[in-house]
């Protein structure tokens, strides 16, 4: 048993970690300056005059997503402990490279999980219990969000700052300058959610800038990693709720078919994305991007459907006929296009799986669950964005 046993002290270390780099990619990413300069506050910090404006964000940032993260992760620890399911405290991920400090957090069930009920108790909880802290998070940054002007504080930005000076609010596209000529814009992909939210709120940056308010930003994420979470597939929070919800028969019909969605938007975003690039590396071979496209969606439905040919052979057929209908609307593909699912399937079909293990004992769900299934589902929905990090 004594691999049971919780072991406290890298639980608060890596908890430690994760906070210091979730506050330095917040405050990075605000585009504060660390170093203390003459006219800035600072704080003193491990012999070191850090800004004052650094730390803050850092904090805001940092502190609102791992409140998120925490009650995610205890939503799911307190139903396994109800169910007396044995399971560890959530270890938390620090990653400083991936611009906001974290890969999430995860828990360590310990035993099979015996039934559905359990089964759907746990996987339900984590989304249901981060989304409220998420919202309430999204609604404190769209509530305390300063006006336009809070841009002039940031270092860089002299064009949106001769704008902001000059009209007092936003332009309505990215501003270009000719020294930035060909620069990307990283943009933010609005969710139902976020938009609903941002309709009642008063300077509400567009989604190109709006990773230079932490609060903001945070809950942003918060609705992101829900979404995530939910996922129709596998072992995912949203594969049990859906596994107890329609069973194994129609989890596996269902989730299929939601990859292959993800894959029409990834090779739609794909075909547009690398058409340039892989008709001028491989000009030898005629319509490139469309072949590659091909032997990636052949890769993904082998794995999927077992090697069965003609489930990949539909799958495919009906996958690249939606594209070439899609990439003909260039509404379409700016709206739908992410060749980022691409990534997403890949960790689907080989690590997290689309198909959903077997549970001991099969159970059907009460009203009262049923009715927290569907609230799940539309709570995807609300939170889910189908281009949610790009660049323009």
């Amino acid at each position: 048993m004594s691999q049971d046993r919780d072991r406290y002290g890298l639980h608060a270390f890596l908890f430690f970690l994760t906070l210091c780099s979730t506050v330095v990619s917040g405050a990075q990413m605000t585009g504060r300056t660390l170093v203390y300069a003459e006219s800035l506050d600072w704080w003193m910090v491990f012999g070191m005059r850090i800004s004052l404006p650094w730390l803050l964000d850092g904090l805001r940032f940092g502190l609102s997503l791992l409140l998120f993260l925490t009650v995610h992760e205890f939503g799911h620890w307190f139903a396994a402990r109800y169910h007396r399911v044995r399971t560890s405290l959530p270890y938390y991920i620090p990653f400083p490279f991936n611009g906001i400090g974290t890969f999430g957090a995860v828990i360590r069930i310990r035993e099979p999980i015996p039934g559905l009920r359990a089964l759907f108790d746990i996987g339900v909880s984590g989304p249901v219990a981060g989304f409220v802290v998420a919202l309430g998070v999204l609604i404190v940054g769209v509530a305390t969000l300063p006006g336009p002007e809070y841009m002039m504080g940031m270092p860089g930005h002299e064009a949106l700052k001769q704008y902001i000076s000059a009209f007092g609010t936003f332009p309505a596209t990215p501003l270009v300058v000719p020294e930035e000529e060909g620069l990307l814009t990283l943009t933010i992909g609005s969710t139902p959610l976020y938009w609903l939210i941002t309709q009642f709120g008063v300077h509400v940056p567009p989604m190109w800038e709006m990773y230079h308010y932490p609060i903001l930003f945070a809950g942003w994420l918060g609705l992101f990693f829900t979404a995530l979470n939910l996922l129709p597939v596998g072992q995912l929070d949203g594969g049990h709720v859906l596994y107890a919800l329609v069973g194994p028969v129609w989890h596996s019909r269902l989730a299929r078919g939601f990859v292959m969605l993800l894959l029409v938007s990834g090779g739609l975003g794909f075909v547009d994305e690398a058409s340039g690039v892989l008709t001028e590396w491989l000009p030898w071979l005629p319509g490139a991007p469309w072949v590659v496209l091909a032997v990636v969606l052949y890769a993904y439905l082998h794995r999927m459907f077992e090697g069965h040919p003609v489930h990949i052979l539909a799958g495919a057929s009906g996958i690249t006929l939606a594209i070439a209908l899609l990439s003909r609307i260039p509404t379409a593909v700016a709206s739908l296009g992410y060749s980022g699912w691409l990534v997403w399937c890949l960790l689907i079909v080989v690590f997290i799986k689309v198909d959903h293990p077997p549970v001991l004992y099969m159970e059907p769900l009460t009203p009262a669950r049923r009715r927290l299934a569907y609230a799940a589902i539309i709570m995807f929905f609300l939170c889910f964005s189908i281009r949610p990090l790009y660049v323009a």
